[in-house]
């Protein structure tokens, strides 16, 4: 730091240098479009036109201004033309000296940024060293910064110091609501473009395209009591012609720039972006290349060995026009494994986890009950409390619905147990699809797809696994729904065309289990309840704010991946209809299922006790008792639940000592009511929202945010293609009903079993679709940033956040590492199972090993990024 002096009036003020450091990346190092964005910017730089920083002085007001903070002189960053820029880490560092008056000016705490470029630019992180005052200041920035002509506002950037709204400093004051204003849009109409930073509502009316004909038309989600959704991003796009309620969709060649806040997706050094491009490959390239397959020969796995050649052999393609056209413009390293163009097309995937040590495990009925427990959608199995089990249908409406299975059906399966002492002792578990998929059956049958509602029973042996006891299969009666259901009952088989029958019974219990998942479990749970939060946090809670400062890394990425998927993915006639069962009706039926939502059901030991799978247990670590205790989802979310808890409570208690405290934060209560009464709007009215009037409300409700976002998020993705990479083994789809003795299907299953199995459920081209869809969404970024870590170490200045943030990591650690050890366990049968298949989806990986991304099947992103 270097002084000079300088005499105003009768006072000497002592001027000092302060240098700074300024990380940023250039739009040119990450548009792989935008060769021009260097050269003019040095353009802009020769002539004077430069980037700036003015320091704003947060104890020093100017009266004339309401009080605002002081602006001291521009300070410009140094050597842009001359410094090189490494292309290989993206980022550049700058050098930027100030003149700041110390007597005058006080202690800056924010910055004002100007730039006078051409183009955009990534700004990371400015650091100023010994600052008058106050010694170092680090200012987290991680914004794109557009030229001046693109606000009509100054860009301002805070210390990273951490603020409720009544402690921030007086002449900060005006600038912390003046940010929030922005980001709200306040006034803003009209189609948002790039470089608005505007954060807004909207309903789900972007899916349908009813220009392009009646086949594309979509129900809107949300706004209404019969279709409630949550709310996402506005995107202010023009309506449809043909319905001014619909918002029209982007052409295929502009399907990536969907707005989102500008913040909100980083670049293409962002495995996001790289995936979206993989995924605008398989959309559009490789679709219409299996089609004009199919075209050539009706496509058909004939046996099981077919399908593993997709691993082992490969498919050969007929060539793939769009995919050489668009080649050398996308980071192709993405899909190579995926398409090879050396010459050969081929299409030739990974082989999944659940074959690498037995190609039959998945066969069992050991390995079916334990991915209930272990697999990729172990959120769904209930305690089973009355025997048979019956329905909530109403019986108005749909007749009776009380299942058929009776004592006899299972009782043989029982281990000696009868069915009421089976009961009373804990033992039956239930897999549940009836009621959802009931008033969809009749829609969904008169498509190409033949499915049935199910339910499927089990027993908790006393060795810790699951044996299915019976699958009910049901249709709508055919004299109409009034009517009740049909029902056709199914029990294990070793031997003959039996236990080709008991295969295919599986198979359609999986195929519900498989929509289920995908629409329910994964997309509706925590993609779309989570971007209500991504919204109001951002509109609400100042960068300052310490809840920001909490929830912020754990929405990284959420409205982008979700934009993304609103275009190419459960689109009209997007990749989810073509190769997921419910097809045009997939996501009006997660709005029926969203009416059951209840925000406080979401956290893990509330869904384990309302599924029955747990109950309350004072004298318990986590206040609860599992009933199965080697439930590997259950044990190992509740010690990542409990870390999350413990981290957030510490955390929360630094910054409300006392509920009044937390009562009296303005921007808190705002964010939280705009989160019932808009985001999540059509819950507005339901009497178990937490009133947000004491700490304990708030620490439960970030645990539950940061979980859903997080954990769950993990346990529901990342096991996609280990698991349902092999097809037989999780089908999407089944096409034709179970054969009946006496006829010609009934006769091949007895004959063929493999190829009547095949036929029967998901189709060779949806199987490659699907397959390769969840390749590239089972993938873990090389720079995913995962629970207990942040993208930079200085995130707040407050010293008792930081350690507590440090216990929370080595928490994980500790979990981490008594997960492995329960995994090499081999009294708990239910973590690694026939297949061998470690339950390794809720290790924290914390540790390096991920560093690498891919298809690892471990490690928890702190957000949904994929």
């Amino acid at each position: 730091m270097f002084h000079h002096h300088r005499q105003v009036g009768e006072e000497q003020h002592v001027v000092s240098k302060i240098k700074g450091t300024v990380v940023l990346m250039k739009k040119n190092v990450l548009d792989f479009n935008d060769f021009n964005a260097s050269f003019l910017d040095r353009v802009h730089e020769f002539f004077g036109d430069g980037v700036s920083f003015e320091l704003i002085s947060s104890t020093v007001g100017d009266p004339s201004k309401g009080n605002r903070g002081e602006v001291g002189k521009p300070a410009y960053i140094e050597e842009w033309i001359t410094k090189l820029t490494s292309v290989a880490a993206g980022e550049s560092e700058f050098g930027v000296t100030f003149e700041w008056d110390e007597k005058q000016n006080g202690v800056p705490g924010a910055v004002i940024v100007k730039n006078n470029h051409h183009s955009e630019f990534y700004l990371k992180t400015l650091t100023l060293e010994d600052v008058p005052g106050a010694g170092r200041l680090h200012f987290v920035c991680n914004s794109w910064v557009y030229p001046v002509g693109k606000y009509n506002y100054d860009r301002v950037f805070f210390a990273n110091n951490t603020y409720l709204p009544s402690a921030m400093p007086d002449p900060l004051r005006l600038y912390r609501q003046d940010e929030l204003l922005h980001l709200r849009g306040d006034g803003v109409t009209g189609e948002l473009k790039e470089h608005d930073r505007v954060y807004q509502y909207a309903y789900y009316n972007d899916l349908g395209d009813p220009d392009s004909g009646a086949d594309y038309v979509r129900t809107t989600l949300g706004g209404s009591n019969d279709y409630p959704y949550p709310r996402r991003g506005r995107t202010g796009r023009r309506p449809t012609e043909k319905d001014p309620r619909c918002e029209s969709r982007l052409s295929a060649l502009s399907s990536l720039n969907i707005y989102v806040p500008r913040d909100e997706r980083f670049g293409h050094l962002k495995m996001s972006d790289f995936l979206a491009y993989a995924l605008k490959a398989v959309s559009q390239s490789l679709l219409p290349a299996l089609n004009a397959l199919v075209d050539e020969t009706p496509m058909e796995f004939d046996s099981l060995q077919d399908v593993l050649d997709l691993y082992e052999g490969g498919v050969p393609l007929p060539d793939i026009p769009a995919l050489d056209e668009i080649k050398d413009r996308i980071p192709f390293e993405m899909i190579k494994e995926l398409v090879r163009t050396d010459g050969e097309q081929l299409l030739k995937l990974p082989l999944p986890q659940v074959l690498k040590d037995n190609k039959n495990g998945w066969r069992t009925d050991e390995e079916f009950g334990r991915e209930m427990l272990a697999g990729v959608n172990p959120v769904i199995i209930r305690h089973l409390k009355e025997f048979p089990p019956t329905s909530t249908l109403d019986p108005k409406m749909y007749g009776n619905h009380t299942s058929s299975i009776t004592k006899s059906h299972i009782e043989k399966n029982l281990e000696g147990l009868t069915v009421d002492q089976a009961l009373a002792s804990n033992k039956l578990f239930i897999l549940d699809h009836h009621d959802t998929l009931i008033p969809y059956l009749n829609r969904i049958n008169a498509t190409s797809n033949k499915i049935y509602a199910s339910r499927t029973l089990l027993l908790l042996k006393d060795d810790g696994t699951l044996k299915p006891l019976a699958i009910e299969l049901s249709l709508p009666h055919p004299d109409g729904e009034q009517h009740g259901a049909v029902n056709k009952v199914f029990t294990p088989a070793t031997d003959g065309v039996e236990e080709s029958v008991w295969q295919l019974a599986k198979a359609y219990a999986a195929v519900n289990d498989s929509g289920v998942h995908q629409l329910i479990s994964h997309w509706l749970n925590t993609h779309a309840s989570i971007e209500p939060f991504v919204i109001a946090t951002n509109r609400q809670l100042s960068v300052v704010h310490p809840i920001y400062k909490l929830l912020s890394p754990h929405y990284r990425d959420t409205m982008n991946i979700n934009a993304l998927a609103r275009q190419i993915l459960i689109n009209a006639g997007g990749i989810l209809e073509i190769t997921v069962f419910p097809g045009k009706y997939a996501m009006e039926m997660s709005s029926i299922v969203y009416k059951n939502w209840n925000f406080t059901e979401q956290g893990l030991p509330a869904d384990l006790i309302k599924r029955g799978v747990a109950v309350p247990d004072p004298d318990s670590p986590n206040k609860l008792r599992l009933l199965i205790k080697d439930y590997p989802y259950a044990v190992d979310g509740l010690a990542i639940w409990s870390a999350i808890e413990t981290w957030v409570e510490e955390y929360c208690s630094v910054y409300y000592p006392t509920d009044d405290v937390l009562q009296s934060d303005a921007e808190l209560q705002a964010w939280w009511k705009e989160v019932r009464e808009v985001g999540h709007g059509d819950k507005k009215d339901e009497p178990w929202w937490p009133e947000m009037q004491t700490v304990s409300d708030l620490t439960q409700s970030c645990t539950t945010i940061i979980w859903v976002a997080s954990a769950l998020h993990a346990a529901v993705n990342f096991g996609q293609y280990p698991y349902a990479g092999y097809l037989p083994n999780r089908p999407t789809m089944s096409r034709r009903f179970m054969p009946e003795p006496g006829t010609a299907e009934y006769d091949e299953l007895a004959r063929n079993p493999e190829k009547a199995f095949l036929k029967t459920i998901t189709a060779q081209l949806q199987t490659i679709l699907g397959v390769s869809l969840i390749e590239i969404l089972s993938r873990h970024s090389s720079d995913e940033v995962y629970l207990g870590q942040r993208d930079t170490a200085e995130w707040t200045t407050d010293h008792k956040a930081l350690d507590a943030f440090r216990r929370f990591g080595e928490k994980l650690m500790e979990i981490e590492n008594w997960i492995v050890d329960m995994n090499g366990d081999e009294s708990l049968k239910n973590r690694n199972g026939p297949v061998k298949v470690p339950y390794t989806l809720l290790y924290p990986s914390a540790s390096d090993f991920t560093r690498v991304g891919g298809l690892t099947g471990r490690g928890i992103p702190n957000s949904v990024s994929i």
